[in-house]
């Protein structure tokens, strides 16, 4: 029976260390975060418990150079659900959107280059200069886009039609067979909707490589290039590897402020965004400790959670808890291997979490100079507001960057994604000066020719992409200031990324939706009871949603008025 609980505002360690907790949350990313905030405003009292003195986890702000502020991992906002902007009003707790536009500017060794945003002449004149039939094919490709992921949107903001787990009473069994039965039935209405043209389009995109899906649709290089990196970022997949097409509608899902596809900065960093979610959970009565690692779960003999043990050896007592951790860092290290059914131990242990990325965040005492605008000026441009992409100028030289990895090697000619975001905020360095970031790819785990703990390899690494830079933008590496750089053990190790993956886990059709992170256990619950999944290792997936918080606390709540 569903009952109401006090609820408890946020208060010193001591206090939550001697108290009974109705729920416990492992990690203060945005998502635990998120799930502590609509448990909280449901009456529960939920205490987050951060590994790292800053909550947040990849979406996060920190200064590590005097007077720059740096978006560490994660850099743009777009993923993030209306729903949970609306329900926790973040705008009113701090989230400050900073629209770009363009959005995009992607440079040319030949002096040419091509700008794209939300301004339909100006992508039509933009793309006109390298194909007339691009320019007409580009505005039907972005409306065929729309429409899958109105198509999709639905899916992401409720838990999946899982099969029943356990045993139970026939109410119950009845109760959620009706629930699937209504959403098949809904899917099947809104697929019907679409009609079978665009249904078989939409399974060519989910399914094809996005070299096809671009090769069909486009002639021109710089165009596919330019929207391939959605289709391989944080992946180490290559624009060949079938199924790629789907991280290609997963980056355009999103929207800012009702514009769908549209991905703009956060005033102060992604940290703001952490910030704004944790000031809607406090505001709700729950509390968040930092420098609170959690290095086991208590499990009773009966199978079921009943709290966590801190690194500092204090025990937390509850009845149920959450992790934001990813799966294989929540069931391997966290869960004594005794406990978890040998399948769902052995499907955790074998998921992909292999990563080929790498963060740069730089500062910089200018902004560059592209030669291909002639431009002279210290100011800021149109070029220098988006997403500026450089490297690879072909499909085939993204292909060659993604097989460097595979055979063990950091990319020659790296994927390398720029961001100025200080072209619009300005309170995250020194007036004049400016933040940048590279988001890079391919980087291997675990490179054969040497090792990302060597201080000379990382630096060798960061001068090849300091030096691809000043190919476009002469005098770009005598700008810089300082530099902070995240390889995929170092997201692993300082973010708790298994494997610096940086969505827990890989995109792949094969993790997700009912697959993810493992197939009958798609719904936030666990084999252990009590213990819930709320991170991005769960459906919908990765990057800065706050759906797999929102929704895993929606079956919390559920499963609370069933107790």
């Amino acid at each position: 029976m569903w009952r109401q609980f006090r609820k408890f505002s946020s208060s010193s360690s001591f206090s939550a260390k001697e108290k009974k907790w109705d729920a416990l949350i492992i990690g203060g990313g945005h998502n635990g975060l998120t799930a502590a905030a609509y448990l909280a405003r449901s009456g529960l009292s939920v205490a987050v418990l951060e590994r790292r003195h800053i909550i947040g986890g990849a979406a996060v702000t920190e200064e590590l150079i005097p007077g720059f502020k740096f978006s560490r991992c994660s850099y743009l906002q777009s993923l993030l659900r209306p729903c949970v902007i609306k329900e926790l009003e973040l705008k009113r707790h701090g989230l400050k959107l900073l629209k770009r536009s363009p959005s995009s500017f992607t440079p040319l060794l030949d002096g040419r280059y091509l700008l794209l945003g939300s301004d339909k002449e100006l992508n039509y004149s933009q793309i006109s200069k390298f194909s007339k039939s691009d320019a007409d094919a580009y505005s039907r490709y972005e409306s065929q886009l729309d429409k899958f992921c109105e198509f999709l949107d639905p899916l992401l903001d409720s838990s999946t039609p899982e099969t029943l787990q356990g045993s139970s009473h026939l109410n119950t069994r009845m109760r959620h067979k009706l629930q699937n039965s209504a959403f098949w039935a809904n899917c099947l209405r809104r697929a019907l909707h679409l009609g079978q043209k665009d249904l078989v389009d939409l399974m060519d995109l989910l399914l094809a490589p996005a070299s096809k899906v671009l090769n069909n649709w486009f002639e021109a290089d710089v165009l596919k290039v330019t929207l391939a990196t959605d289709a391989v970022i944080g992946s180490t997949a290559s624009v060949h590897t079938p199924g790629s097409g789907y991280v290609l509608l997963h980056h355009v899902m999103g929207e800012s402020d009702g514009d769908r596809g549209i991905w703009s900065y956060v005033e102060g960093g992604m940290g703001s965004v952490s910030s704004a979610i944790a000031a809607a959970a406090k505001e709700a009565g729950a509390t968040i400790l930092t420098n609170a690692e959690v290095s086991k779960l208590m499990i009773e003999d009966t199978g079921r959670v009943h709290g966590v043990l801190l690194a500092d050896g204090t025990i937390l007592h509850s009845s149920v808890v959450l992790s934001n951790a990813t799966p294989f860092k929540t069931f391997m290290d966290l869960v004594p291997d005794d406990v978890l059914p040998h399948d769902f131990h052995k499907a955790i242990k074998c998921s992909d979490y292999r990563s080929a990325t790498t963060k740069i965040n730089l500062a910089v005492d200018r902004l560059p100079q592209f030669q291909c605008c002639n431009l002279s000026h210290p100011d800021a441009g149109p070029q220098h507001g988006g997403t500026i992409h450089i490297g690879p100028e072909s499909i085939e030289e993204m292909h060659s960057a993604a097989q460097d990895a595979e055979n063990g090697l950091p990319s020659r000619r790296p994927i390398i994604e720029m961001t100025i975001p200080t072209v619009f905020d300005k309170t995250i360095s020194p007036s004049g000066k400016h933040v940048i970031g590279l988001f890079i790819q391919y980087t291997p785990y675990k490179p054969s020719d040497g090792s990302w703990e060597n201080p000379v390899y990382r630096e060798s690494f960061a001068q090849r992409c300091f030096s691809m830079i000043d190919e476009y933008a002469p005098g770009f590496s005598s700008s810089i200031i300082g530099y902070d750089m995240l390889t995929p053990p170092d997201l692993e190790r300082e973010i708790g990324l298994t494997g610096g993956n940086i969505f827990h886990g890989s995109m792949g059709l094969d993790s997700l939706f009912l697959m993810r992170p493992v197939k009958g256990w798609s719904n936030y619950r666990t084999p252990i009871e009590g213990l819930y999944l709320c991170g991005s290792g769960t459906h919908p997936g990765g990057g800065v949603m706050g759906a797999p918080g929102r929704n895993a606390a929606h079956v919390v709540i559920e499963d609370f008025k069933k107790s």
